[in-house]
């Protein structure tokens, strides 16, 4: 009998062996014993721990994944695994607190582990090829255990594909919410659908991409898998907060390192010395002692998710935490406080610090001001003149049946505005007047306070009504002082300009291909600041003698502008509203009839983003600064903010008024 190969060789192997003569025989036993074993059953977190492995391309800690980074992940990853009877999982969240990490491991551990059909939906087609570069390929080409079930990129079918990843038993399908097509591509089993506030309202106008989602995994049951994360956005608009509300809401609990009470972390239990955010502490709801920032990586080790409500679906978890939660080494306290206190005065920012870092939705302050109140602080400047603060000017006309209205506004240093004209042409769109008239007021000019005089650097016209006479006129004004506009509502959009889009314009009767440039604006948006600015608190006239300046964004009203045109200003209304669907959004509604007022506002603002004013440096600022004090010579012609040019005399009126309306 010829000697074994190994000694740990079960006595079949050494028979085979001597009757066969081949003495690989006792591996073969082994490899194929291995291979009946079955897979250990393991949780998408357990998996991630043994298998995932981190690139540099994707992640600040490259090398193996560790669930105890981030202790409160592995609940919410493990409600993904298939012995988890859970079938939806909502994750509200701050940004950067790892949720994005935990669902390439719930796609992993499918490719791997649990293989069947998966849909993962970014906002749009581009971010999912984005995603697909940034993060599914590094997790593929970084873990062997998906690398071997993954063909490679360059293989010559299309089991690889940037938005399609082809693996035994299933395929991984990216696209993006605003791709009805995509949506609607398979029946899919596993569901990542991720920023999901960030998602349009409807999918190439066939309705919510959450729910065209979903629908593609109901054929599944109680075997489908939903995941939803996303940072919140509007309250009333937020999606993510709509399905947390409807879950029973876990909340992350620790435990206080002094007297034991668990408690979930909340903002307003942090305390610091102002100015010194390096003094931050958290006070204990219990005892009230101070917890320092090192004592948090044993207490996130120690906390657990805790149900604060009872959800309308046994079927669906839902899980909120906030970037208080940071592991060490990411966003700390300290961080946390030092951007409140940037935040404070500046309703945007304060607005992007709710969202990400205390994960939480923000509040819309829509309640019109009181027209009254505008009209008693009003301010003395000379009829058409523009105020000392004001460095360059912008329109917005409201093209109406029998007139179109017209609204100047001076722009300063950090969206300060002064109204400075209105103006009302008689006679409808249909009358070559009309335009003519309108012309006029593209080359009329305003006093500045310095005796510069100033044109109109852009004027935004609404396209709304007889939008084919306003591309016309457009067309013929050129690209460089006029752009037709078209209102869209909602908040969740990515810019509140976006464009320009060509459309078919008309000269001589003639149709012209393309031939207008169309500039896309969110109303909404606009009139929400327009009525944050309008809410400010003013500096005394003490504190205004002392030198202390008018806060960001303050809007200053001439004592000419009547109570009329004050209560058009403030015509509207944010309200909550429920569709046919029972789904609730914001939806700005009007208080009384005559709104020209607040929509002018809303196209001269439009306007004042087109020509770039929202991202302008400090020294573009300061180059306007120089041109409008100017008193000797004529400056050079600046497309973005009008032609300047000294002048001591007063332009001849070429409008004539109509009044106020």
């Amino acid at each position: 009998m010829s000697t074994p190969i190994s000694t740990n060789s079960p006595p079949s192997s050494r028979t085979s062996d001597d009757a066969l003569g081949f003495r690989g025989a006792d591996a073969v036993l082994l490899a194929w014993q291995d291979g009946m074993r079955p897979d250990p059953r393991l949780t998408v977190s357990q998996w991630a721990d043994q298998h995932r492995m981190l690139s540099s391309r994707a992640s600040a800690e490259p090398g193996r994944y560790r669930t105890a980074r981030t202790p409160y992940m592995r609940d919410i990853m493990d409600a993904l695994s298939p012995t988890n009877p859970v079938q939806r999982v909502v994750f509200m969240k701050a940004a950067q607190v790892g949720a994005t990490e935990a669902g390439c491991c719930f796609i992993g551990f499918v490719i791997h582990h649990a293989p069947g059909p998966m849909l993962c939906v970014q906002p749009t087609v581009e971010m999912a090829k984005r995603a697909s570069r940034q993060r599914i390929d590094p997790l593929i080409e970084e873990s062997p255990a998906i690398r071997e079930r993954v063909k490679p990129a360059r293989s010559r079918d299309a089991g690889n594909t940037m938005l399609s990843k082809d693996f035994p038993g299933g395929t991984l399908v990216l696209t993006g919410a605003n791709s009805a097509v995509g949506l609607r591509s398979m029946p899919a089993r596993y569901l990542f659908l991720d920023e999901v506030d960030a998602y349009p309202a409807s999918a190439d106008d066939e309705g919510d991409p959450v729910g065209l989602a979903e629908a593609r995994s109901l054929t599944f049951a109680h075997r489908r898998k939903v995941f939803l994360a996303s940072t919140p956005t509007i309250r009333g608009m937020s999606r993510i907060e709509r399905e947390y509300e409807a879950s029973d809401q876990r909340r992350f609990f620790v435990p206080c390192p002094h007297c034991g009470t668990m408690q979930w972390l909340k903002f307003e239990r942090l305390r610091w010395d102002k100015g010194r955010p390096e003094t931050v502490r958290y006070h204990c709801e219990a005892c009230e002692q101070e917890i320092a920032e090192h004592h948090k990586g044993a207490m996130l080790a120690a906390g657990v998710w805790r149900a604060t409500a009872t959800g309308t679906d046994p079927g669906t978890i839902g899980f909120h935490i906030s970037a208080l939660y940071s592991p060490p080494g990411w966003q700390s306290w300290r961080d946390i406080v030092r951007l409140w206190e940037a935040a404070q005065g500046n309703d945007d920012a304060l607005r992007v610090f709710k969202n990400t870092v205390l994960g939480e939705t923000w509040t819309e302050s829509g309640e019109a001001p009181d027209w009254q109140r505008l009209y008693d602080r009003r301010e003395t400047w000379a009829n058409g003149s523009v105020p000392e603060g004001g460095l360059f000017l912008t329109a917005g006309a409201d093209v109406q049946k029998d007139r179109v209205e017209i609204d100047v506004w001076a722009w300063g240093r950090n969206l300060e505005s002064w109204l400075v004209d209105h103006i009302v042409i008689d006679g409808g769109p249909e009358k070559a007047e009309t335009w003519t008239s309108l012309e006029q007021v593209l080359a009329k000019t305003w006093t500045h306070a310095s005796s510069a005089a100033l044109k109109i650097a852009r004027l935004a016209i609404d396209s709304g009504y007889e939008s084919s006479a306003v591309y016309t006129w457009g067309r013929r004004m050129g690209v460089g002082q006029v752009s037709p506009i078209k209102g869209v509502e909602g908040f969740n959009r990515s810019s509140p300009v976006s464009g320009p889009t060509f459309v078919d314009a008309t000269e001589g009767g003639k149709k012209v291909r393309r031939g207008a440039r169309l500039w896309t604006v969110a109303v909404s948006t606009f009139k929400s600041e327009t009525y944050r600015y309008l809410r400010l608190e003013r500096p005394t006239d003490e504190e205004l003698a002392e030198g202390i300046r008018f806060p960001a964004g303050t809007v200053h009203l001439p004592s000419w502008a009547d109570s009329e045109w004050c209560k058009q200003f403030v015509a509207e209304q944010l309200v909550t509203v429920k569709n046919r669907r029972g789904f609730t959004k914001l939806e700005w509604q009007k208080l009384r009839e005559r709104n020209e007022a607040l929509d002018c506002r809303v196209y001269a603002r439009a306007a004042v983003w087109i020509v770039g004013a929202d991202r302008w440096s400090e020294a573009k600022w300061r180059d306007l600064e120089k041109q409008v004090a100017m008193n000797d010579r004529l400056p050079a012609s600046d497309p973005e903010a009008g032609q300047i040019r000294r002048t001591v005399r007063r332009p001849r009126r070429i409008i004539k008024f109509s009044g106020m309306h």
